[in-house]
């Protein structure tokens, strides 16, 4: 009698710990798995190297490294999804993507319907002129002059506050190429693209027919958006996974790749 009670004893100790692993083990899955509801759609503009563009069929740049990495970093899944950049901003307020990583500057005019992250890059706006116009040395010599500028960036906004002090005319353009093409044409005098962008295009070709004018006229950070108010878990984690990466020297090894200092 007493084995058998013994017996019994026995199978019902294996049988709780059992139970009780099997407890455990799924409670360390649900810690690890940082609970993303979703696999995001996040965009990009795929013209406006070194932070993102083409290249062999492959979008790669500073944006392109930084989300990769930080996905990996922080265990989201996302769908990278190219766009122009004027169209980002309505497609975040329209719910069509979950985030946008496309050198976009933080404003308070942008913070009034996105949730920007921590800036990520110190950039600032720089003019842009042909290779030989001597008649245009520094932002004094911007009165009067054809100035092409990209749909919604900070080139076209400073334009827009400055066409009726400077007497300008603003041509407005979808993309970078097309705008820079419009200067080197000679169609227009000035444009305005962030600094790394443009010193990264005069670098990468020498025969650009392109130069900076200048110091730089602002200086800003660029940040990651998603729609005001929503998608909170994915701006948590984009600026966790931020942090991680300046602090184990990640991310000065992305800027460096496509940044020479």
């Amino acid at each position: 009698m007493k084995k058998t009670i013994l017996k019994v004893l026995i199978v019902a100790m294996v049988t709780i710990g059992l139970v009780g692993c099997g407890n455990t083990s799924k409670n360390t899955s649900d810690n690890t798995d940082k609970k993303f509801s979703k696999k995001y759609v996040i965009s990009t503009d795929a013209t406006y190297a070194p932070f993102e563009y083409e290249k062999d069929g492959k979008y790669i740049g500073i944006d392109i490294d930084l989300l990769a990495a930080i996905a990996k970093s922080e265990g989201f899944e996302y769908e990278l999804k190219p766009m122009d950049f004027k169209g980002i901003i309505p497609a975040l307020q329209a719910n069509q993507i979950d985030g946008a990583i496309a050198g976009m500057g933080i404003t308070d005019d942008r913070k009034k319907v996105l949730d920007m992250s921590e800036g990520y890059f110190e950039s600032g706006l720089s003019a842009v002129a042909k290779e030989g116009n001597d008649k245009i040395k520094s932002i004094e010599d911007f009165k009067g002059k054809i100035f092409a500028v990209k749909k919604g960036t900070l080139g076209a906004s400073y334009a827009e506050e400055n066409k009726a002090k400077l007497g300008i005319t603003v041509k407005y353009f979808n993309n970078t190429a097309s705008m820079m093409q419009e200067v080197k044409n000679g169609n227009a005098d000035i444009t305005f693209e962030d600094y790394p962008v443009i010193a990264y295009m005069i670098s990468v070709d020498p025969k650009s027919n392109l130069k900076i004018v200048g110091e730089k006229i602002t200086k800003q950070n660029y940040g990651f958006a998603v729609k005001k108010g929503s998608n909170t878990e994915l701006l948590t984690a984009f600026n966790d996974g931020l942090k991680k990466l300046k602090a184990n020297g990640e991310y000065d090894k992305i800027i460096a790749k496509y940044i020479k200092k």
